[in-house]
């Protein structure tokens, strides 16, 4: 799987979660589920899952259709451990006629999509240790505790998970997420709030609650803010060639 195969595989998840108006909790477990555990099992795996799966069409080839596919799946899943009412195989089919341009799948295609990736992760979808849930409960803490914490804005954090995700190597920090978490809410500090409301011992406070020690807090975070950066200018960069 190349890199570029990955990317649009990662951002598919995530238009796709916009365009079903999932809930960021929803989204977040989906991409953990299909971020840090899918991906990575059909990638180092694939003698094993051939072995388990034989010459199963969703795998063998691994096509941009097929991963879409289980992109989609991967929030079915999130949505049936988060949601009251989970979005129906319908919701989904409906979207992938219109998004998926190589190929059409069936409902049947759907629930299939679903047993092969439950199937790949051992049936492990514990949906706790996720960084968005960390990263909520710090900054609902930090809202009760001082009016700085109304200035952090969620979205700004939302999208330097996104921007996280989208490559292999900044992904592998969701391996310890509320590490990741707490340095995303520094980064989204330095971010949201005006220089002039910088007095809040923020490095302190996630010390206190988290037990991170301040000076590697800071150090992920200007990694995550210099990543963020560099992204933002190359697609900048990108806008204006395609104008050009």
């Amino acid at each position: 799987m190349n890199a570029e195969l990955r990317r649009s595989a990662v951002e598919f998840l995530i238009v796709s979660s916009l365009q079903l108006g999932v809930t960021p909790v929803v989204k977040y477990t989906a991409l953990s589920i299909f971020v840090e555990r899918f991906l990575p099992s059909i990638k180092n795996n694939n003698r094993s899952l051939r072995k388990k799966h034989g010459d199963n069409w969703l795998l063998q080839p691994l096509r941009q259709c097929n991963l879409q596919l289980f992109a989609l799946v991967s929030v079915w899943v999130s949505s049936k451990i988060h949601d009251t009412r989970p979005l129906s195989v319908q919701s989904l089919k409906s979207l992938g006629d219109v998004a998926i341009k190589e190929q059409h799948y069936t409902t049947r295609d759907f629930l299939e999509a679903e047993v092969v990736l439950l199937q790949v992760l051992d049936f492990e979808i514990g949906a706790s240790n996720v960084a968005y849930v960390f990263l909520e409960d710090f900054l609902i803490r930090l809202r009760k505790l001082a009016r700085v914490g109304d200035l952090v804005k969620l979205k700004a954090c939302m999208d330097i998970m996104d921007v996280l995700y989208e490559t292999e190597e900044t992904s592998v920090l969701y391996n310890s997420p509320d590490f990741l978490a707490a340095a995303i809410l520094v980064a989204s500090y330095v971010i949201s709030v005006p220089k002039q409301e910088h007095e809040f011992p923020l490095l302190s406070w996630v010390k206190f609650v988290s037990s991170f020690k301040e000076e590697d807090t800071l150090e992920l975070a200007r990694t995550i803010l210099q990543h963020v950066l560099k992204q933002t200018t190359q697609e900048t960069c990108q806008l204006w060639e395609g104008k050009g």
